[in-house]
């Protein structure tokens, strides 16, 4: 066996336990193979298909102990033939493991979301009262449930994770329900999520069927045809990325990007706790369409909820033949494993979520090569979001032609959007392509108090004064703008807000979830930050320029798109007169 330097602490018999059934409980190659009394190495390839255990392993470990102990290090290392510094160097990468101590007491900890819709809404209050109770407090990024200010996520040890908002007896309100011109959310709120009858019973699993009578040459087809864009912020067409994934051989797999973490975007949340086997049925359709027999959801690890329905949904799923070997009475294999992320923003980059799920940092790779040919396990990936999927099921349904009839022709289809802030109603609205910003803030009730601004598309998007109100929310309208609609994020802020606290805490946000790997977005982050605490987020016309040249620093050189985007909103905020001396 490898040598792993191990130091001499031990592992509990409890997180032993807790340890061993979180690994057995995935698909692992054996880490070597023995030949009568002759141990035969295993090979750098066969110990980095069993390092893909590391995370489970480490959400198990926190989960019993409540912190990242060095003899659960020492124990997963041995297991997995991973050396326990990198083991550790993966841990401390994320922000709901606890690398530093055991915690003092037995009681939870609380994470508190700081963002901006909850930080408008009263986090600090919330955070002090918190501390007078005795309560352990984390002050957390987005925590994906901000259109229910002020966001908790009670991280136990040796009890189930929870979000005190997804209570299971709390009837889930979708602004929009019963809204006949609904297709992606039609079912929310009309099926029980945790009953594969119930989604059979509204039409369920009927685009599967079809999907195999049009077989998987004309499935690509019709998906090509629809014009279907990514919906995770870059826009990028998904047959293209299907059909690229179809023409490789060996071994594929479909990727679900959950990790739904930027601040404002609660979208795909809402898809996986109300309709978790829509989204499975969509995977399934995208690997037989591509030749994968492997799927994954790597979802972030603050929805307990969502990973709840999801993994229950699969269990179903597969009890019922439509998962597994030949499903539904097909030659087709297709299988799904959930993946819990565990609080990194950056993981929501396709190549930082591979590298997370195969047991590394979580820090992107340079591209080409691209993951049609070099994704997951440097084989052949489609990596798509769940409202992206949700959309084929009708594509399959009515075919692409109808669905490229709908929306604006540059923009085809339905949209979810997000929205949070200083509105009546808050919560996932989605329209067909094509309504203004006002359109979508009436669908809210409108703002609340007088609005003085909205953040669209979220921390990597930018700020808007109440004047570009009829700016249509479509792809082509808001390039020209010189805008980008992201992940569906619209944010409204009113003239109660204090924008300089909310843009110093924005720039902290990028500061700490940078990844570290590339110089630009590493120190440039931080230099935004320390500018806007030196400045009280007041920058004179000098600090403004020094901002607008480590902007364009940070997207000439970046790795990806974090470092292209972390001043975006601060220089939007600064342009709109929010901040700065024209404020």
């Amino acid at each position: 066996m490898a040598d792993l330097h191990l130091t001499e602490d031990r592992a509990s018999a409890t997180e032993v336990a807790a340890i061993d059934a979180a690994i057995a409980a995935v698909s692992l190659d054996p880490a070597v193979v023995h030949e009568t009394e002759r141990l035969v190495r295993s090979g750098t390839k066969r110990k980095n298909d069993r390092r893909h255990g590391l995370l489970p392993a480490l959400h198990a470990l926190q989960k019993e102990s409540g912190w990242i102990s060095p003899g659960g290090v020492n124990h997963i290392a041995e297991v997995l033939q991973v050396p326990p510094a990198e083991a550790f160097g993966v841990a401390s990468f994320y922000e709901l493991f606890r690398v530093d101590g055991a915690p003092d007491q037995e009681d939870d900890v609380v994470h508190v979301c700081v963002d901006a819709a909850c930080q408008i809404a009263g986090a600090d209050q919330v955070i002090a009262d918190l501390e007078a109770a005795g309560k352990q407090v984390h002050r957390s990024p987005c925590l994906g449930q901000c259109e229910r200010p002020v966001a908790q996520f009670i991280q136990g040890r040796r009890k189930p994770d929870w979000v005190e908002a997804d209570a299971e007896d709390e009837l889930w309100n979708l602004p929009q329900k019963h809204d006949p011109s609904l297709k992606l959310l039609k079912r929310v709120g009309r099926i029980d999520p945790t009953s594969l009858d119930s989604y059979v019973g509204v039409g369920g699993y009927a685009a599967l069927s079809k999907a195999f009578a049009l077989g998987a040459d004309q499935v690509i087809e019709e998906v090509l045809a629809s014009g279907l864009m990514g919906r995770g912020g870059a826009a990028f067409p998904t047959g293209i990325k299907w059909q690229g994934v179809a023409g490789e051989s060996g071994q594929k797999h479909i990727v679900v990007n959950a990790d739904e973490s930027e601040p404002g975007t609660f979208k795909d949340r809402t898809i996986m706790e109300n309709d978790p086997f829509a989204l499975i049925e969509a995977m399934t359709i995208a690997g037989f369409a591509t030749g994968a027999t492997k799927g994954w959801i790597y979802i972030r690890g603050e929805y307990p909820l969502a990973t709840k329905r999801l993994e229950g949904a699969i269990v179903a799923a597969r009890e019922a033949g439509f998962l597994g070997e030949g499903i539904a009475r097909s030659s087709i294999d297709f299988d799904i494993e959930v993946r819990r992320g565990a609080g990194a923003y950056i993981c929501g980059e396709e190549t930082a979520l591979f590298n997370s799920l195969e047991g590394f940092r979580g820090e992107p790779r340079q591209k080409p090569p691209f993951p049609t040919t070099n994704g997951l396990f440097d084989q052949p990936t489609v990596i798509n979001n769940p409202e992206t999927l949700l959309n084929v099921l009708d594509i399959v349904q009515d075919g692409g032609a109808t669905y490229a009839s709908t929306g604006t022709g540059g923009s085809n289809g339905q949209k979810l959007f997000c929205l949070s802030g200083h509105v009546n109603r808050p919560g996932t609205y989605e329209v067909e392509f094509g309504p203004t910003l006002g359109d979508l803030l009436g669908l809210a009730g409108g703002a609340t108090g007088e609005l003085k601004a909205v953040l669209l598309g979220g921390a990597a998007g930018s700020f808007i004064g109440p004047d570009m109100l009829e700016l249509p929310l479509t792809m082509e309208a808001t390039r020209e703008a010189g805008l980008s609609l992201g992940s569906g994020v619209i944010m409204a802020f009113n003239d109660s807000t204090d924008f300089p606290a909310v843009l110093t805490r924005l720039a902290e946000f990028f500061k700490n979830e940078s990844c570290g790997q590339c110089v630009p977005c590493r120190v440039g982050a931080v230099r935004q930050h320390e500018m806007l605490v030196r400045t009280s987020a007041n920058p004179s016309e000098a600090d403004s320029q020094l901002l607008n040249e480590m902007d364009q620093v940070m997207k000439d050189a970046s790795i990806c798109g974090l470092g292209h985007t972390a001043s975006t909103a601060v220089r939007s905020a600064i342009a709109l007169g929010l901040i700065g001396g024209q404020s």
